[in-house]
């Protein structure tokens, strides 16, 4: 499939003279799906463009946008567009010193925000912000008494527009005619997970390759579906959300909120979903909810459904044996479907997951349903999909090969570089970090991979690769994601360098661990006191253990330390799409680390797994011993499973913290812990009787590189 060679506000104009009656978004708002046609978008995105025209963006300025996903977004980004503005993406997570850095580092002349917090950070760093002219808000409530020749509201841009198109209507078509896909389209700042983040520069000829790359590799065309709720200033979201829906003329969702993502996916049934690793960790949690609730019949039936289908779950359907597909109708029939319409998953053609490594468990499971997911990889700087995989060539562990349009091979020590026309621009105002990334014609990713079968199995990130005192190379992601399989460990931060053994930084889930302990009648408070519980250590060391299982020896984690406060965008310890800043966490929690070294190794690794817990798959050595394989793990893990409560109905300390937490109330902060770190052993064994993990999708979900 090609496209037209044109730049992406000039496709918008295509699309609505084509189909202007086609519904190109829907918008959920107070449980009703409101639908925008092609020629409604290019009308209002013109409106836009001409208020921030008279509101003084000049042609190539810069407008910031910090919202959630909403039609305004997307209105704002090609409204700029159609005037030869470009778009800058904020996070509405990021505080205030980060929302001022990237305002002041993009010279951003005019910012949408979402609401009153987002304009309060802005009004807060003002001095900082030279360039700034104008403040456009989308919800006005309690901004009445805001200065009204700074901020002005969304309404009143569109409004300006109109007056605008009036006055000039050739104002559009004269910017889209000077318009070329050389041109700057987009700009998405780096997480800055190891410094200041950066503005990588995206023209519209990267946006356009990267919508040729996205419909080969995932078989899209104008009848795809897609729902809008990853940050649209990652460029994860903008794949699917602007790049491929304006060229293919397909149709996107824009849900209620963040925290109805999941009721919001039944109600669309997309035939395309990405989701990010912990987006599938919670949907495997909720359907283990779903079955913990169903009758013993049920359960048996899925028990023997998903052992039948288990072993052939990642041949593809084309090559399955009559009766292999015989069998995986039988069970999708009776069994499979109803879940994945549960988990609104019962339409998708392709599912992704991307932007961090994900176990293996998670997505053989997934599989084994019959929901088609694909692993695929790319960066910022490929303009998001560098590679993926097809549904009829599934290699395990691998992220596929190359996408149309993109060359990709290894280079020194194994790292991935890409050449092509998905291939940013550059950074801004940043010359030094531009040269040192693309070199000789070839971007450098930094992340080191080998090849298995024509297709690239991601290793880690090459400055994360760490070397123990004896010479052993490790990969921290693969040791993290292993650990983090269990529903128990939200974050996994490996210590090892030039150390003598493994050692982590644990945070426990607060989530599925407060109701695990709820069910224990263990009370707790706080998220420091559910911590620093003797039980949930015990239940964390035995997490581990069956991790360690996993892992050649050298990995296993001989020493773990729970923290006792969640990692934090507010104190520097993650970015703003939850990545983990190594260094800062090294530096503040030294002293945690040292004292894990301190004591020596310890106990040997070998505690069982609680009851009720499926380990993760076992490695190819351990399946020619006789290990389990992940249909007898989730038979275990129902059948052991045994729901407890504590006595009486009463509304107990742990009942009530856990229904505070489930409400969205942040606990208070807490200092660190003050207990020595606990071995991993055999006598640390949990009485684990059963789990309920979260169904609820919140920020903290959101989890992309």
């Amino acid at each position: 499939m090609d496209f037209p060679a044109l730049t992406l506000p000039q496709m918008l104009r295509e699309q609505a003279a084509r189909q202007p009656d086609r519904t190109a978004i829907r918008q959920k708002d107070f449980g009703i799906w409101r639908p925008l046609s092609f020629a409604d978008y290019f009308r209002r995105a013109s409106h836009v463009g001409l208020g921030l025209r008279a509101l003084g963006l000049p042609e190539g300025g810069h407008l910031a946008i910090i919202s959630e996903n909403r039609v305004e977004w997307v209105l704002s980004q090609l409204g700029a567009g159609l005037v030869n503005g470009v778009a800058v993406g904020v996070y509405c997570t990021s505080p205030a010193n980060e929302v001022a850095y990237v305002l002041a580092h993009s010279d951003t002349e005019v910012v949408i925000c979402e609401d009153q917090e987002q304009v309060d950070k802005v009004l807060e760093r003002r001095a900082e912000l030279p360039a700034l002219r104008r403040v456009v808000v989308i919800e006005e409530k309690g901004l009445r008494s805001y200065p009204a020749d700074l901020v002005t509201s969304f309404a009143a841009l569109e409004e300006m527009g109109r007056a605008c198109a009036a006055e000039h209507p050739r104002l559009i078509e004269d910017c889209l005619a000077r318009q070329t896909l050389e041109d700057i389209g987009l700009m998405i700042y780096t997480s800055g997970s190891t410094g200041k983040p950066k503005g990588a520069m995206l023209s519209y000829r990267n946006l356009r390759a990267e919508a040729i790359a996205l419909a080969d590799c995932l078989d899209m065309d104008s009848q795809s579906t897609h729902l809008s709720y990853l940050p649209l200033c990652h460029v994860a979201e903008q794949m699917l959300t602007t790049m491929a829906p304006l060229y293919l003329g397909s149709q996107v969702n824009f849900g209620e909120s963040i925290r109805t993502v999941q009721e919001d996916l039944r109600e669309v049934a997309p035939s395309v979903f990405l989701g990010v690793p912990r987006i599938w960790e919670k949907l495997h949690s909720s359907i283990y909810l779903k079955l913990m609730e169903a009758g013993g019949l049920r359960r048996a039936l899925f028990e023997r459904a998903f052992a039948a289908c288990e072993p052939f779950a990642e041949v593809p359907r084309e090559k399955r044996t009559l009766a292999q597909k015989l069998v995986f109708f039988l069970c999708w029939l009776t069994i499979f479907r109803a879940l994945q319409h549960y988990i609104g998953l019962g339409r998708v053609k392709v599912a992704m997951t991307g932007a961090a490594p994900i176990s293996p468990r998670i997505v053989r499971f997934f599989r084994t349903l019959g929901v088609p997911l694909v692993e695929v990889y790319g960066a910022t700087e490929t303009t998001g999909l560098a590679c993926g995989q097809k549904l009829s060539h599934l290699v395990p562990l691998c992220v596929g090969a190359a996408a149309r349009g993109v060359e990709m091979k290894l280079g020194d020590m194994g790292e991935i570089l890409v050449r092509g026309d998905t291939v940013f621009a550059g950074y801004y105002k940043n010359d030094e970090a531009t040269a040192a990334a693309i070199r000789d014609g070839w971007l450098h990713t930094g992340d080191v991979a080998e090849l298995v079968d024509g297709q690239f199995k991601i290793i880690d990130r090459l400055k994360d690769i760490m070397i123990t005192a004896g010479g052993k190379n490790l990969s921290p992601s693969e040791i993290e994601n292993t650990v983090k399989s269990s529903p128990y460990i939200k974050e996994c931060i490996v210590i090892g360098e030039r150390r003598k053994y493994v050692s982590a930084l644990i945070q426990i889930d607060a989530d599925t661990v407060g109701q695990w302990a709820e069910a224990r009648g263990i009370a707790f408070t706080h998220f420091r006191s559910l911590a620093e519980n003797e039980k949930v250590r015990d239940l964390i060391a035995t997490e581990i253990a069956a991790a360690n299982a996993q892992l050649a020896q050298v990995s296993h984690v001989r020493q773990f330390h729970l923290l006792v406060k969640e990692l934090d965008h507010d104190d520097d310890e993650v970015t703003a799409t939850m990545k983990v800043r190594r260094a800062n966490i090294q530096t503040k929690y030294a002293a945690e680390i040292e004292g894990l070294y301190a004591r020596g190794i310890g106990t040997r690794d070998t505690a069982k797994p609680a009851p009720g817990l499926p380990p993760p798959p076992p490695s190819p050595a351990a399946r020619e011993r006789g290990a389990p394989g992940l249909a007898e793990g989730w038979k275990r893990r129902l059948v052991n499973a045994r729901w407890e409560r504590p006595a009486g109905r009463g509304c107990g300390p742990a009942r009530c913290v856990a229904r505070t937490r489930r409400e969205g109330s942040t606990p208070a902060r807490q200092g660190r812990d003050e207990h020595p770190p606990r071995p991993v052993g055999p006598g640390h064994k949990s009485r684990l009787a059963a789990h309920a993990p979260s169904q609820d999708f919140t920020r903290e979900t959101i989890r992309c590189r």
